[in-house]
């Protein structure tokens, strides 16, 4: 089980809401991913919060400092709408680039990615929204726009077009620190034959309890930065559940 920390980012601040909205500045985004780095983090997501909505140039600048001062695993997203667009990403240091909006306007998106990449390298990214009972939608721009697309028909595309990994994140439970939707997280496990990363309203150790052992990462938000809980704790009581982590 990997511990992600995700940051959301605005220029160069790192921002949270709830439910991607009502956004606050937190402070310097660079200051606290290496905070993170140093207190053992597995891996740090990157998303610019504003690319696709304001066709931002993206994260360039932070990625310069953090390949100088943080090494662990990077995941950048956010206005990715071509292989150049990616390819300027690793360029500046990106490990792994994860598609969201650029991909759900343009799935075929997903295979000009990964024929340039390579499956390892390229991610999805998914914002999901309950619309009914036992069905989920798949949201764009930060959560703003229903694209119309059902969770687990996207999820299954996505795989058949050959992206490495999926992250979703429940838009309903998110910045609310009250747990997960598990049953959102069931039904995606049970379309996705690729690693499942996990992320939207994780805030006590408690909600780690009723995680599946075949999800291969929780995204961290709120719970760090605003210091509810610690790295070392997380991976501690994952350890206790007999989840593998990484010292």
């Amino acid at each position: 089980m990997r511990i992600i920390s995700r940051l959301d980012i605005k220029n160069k601040t790192l921002i949270k809401g709830l439910n991607f909205e009502g956004l606050r500045q937190l402070g310097n985004a660079e200051d606290f991913a290496k905070k993170y780095f140093e207190e053992n983090i597995d891996e740090i997501m990157y998303i610019d919060s504003v690319a696709s909505l304001y066709s931002r140039s993206g994260l360039h600048e932070i990625l310069t400092f953090t390949v100088k001062n943080i090494f662990v695993p990077l995941t950048v997203s956010g206005a990715i709408k071509s292989v150049e667009d990616a390819l300027l990403y690793f360029k500046n240091g990106a490990d792994k680039i994860s598609v969201n909006t650029g991909a759900v306007e343009n799935p075929s998106l997903i295979n000009d990615l990964v024929e340039n990449f390579g499956s390892a390298n390229v991610a999805l990214s998914i914002e999901a929204k309950k619309i009914d009972e036992n069905k989920w939608n798949v949201f764009t721009s930060t959560g703003r726009d229903n694209s119309g697309k059902d969770l687990k028909d996207w999820i299954s595309e996505a795989t058949d077009r050959g992206v490495g990994e999926i992250s979703i994140t429940s838009i309903d439970n998110d910045g609310y620190q009250n747990g997960f939707d598990y049953k959102m997280i069931e039904l995606a496990l049970e379309h996705t034959l690729v690693p499942l990363i996990v992320g939207g309203g994780f805030g006590r150790l408690e909600h780690l309890d009723k995680l599946d052992k075949s999800i291969s990462g929780i995204l961290v938000g709120s719970a760090l930065h605003y210091k509810k809980l610690t790295i070392s704790s997380i991976k501690e009581h994952l350890s206790k559940l007999n989840f593998e982590v990484r010292t």
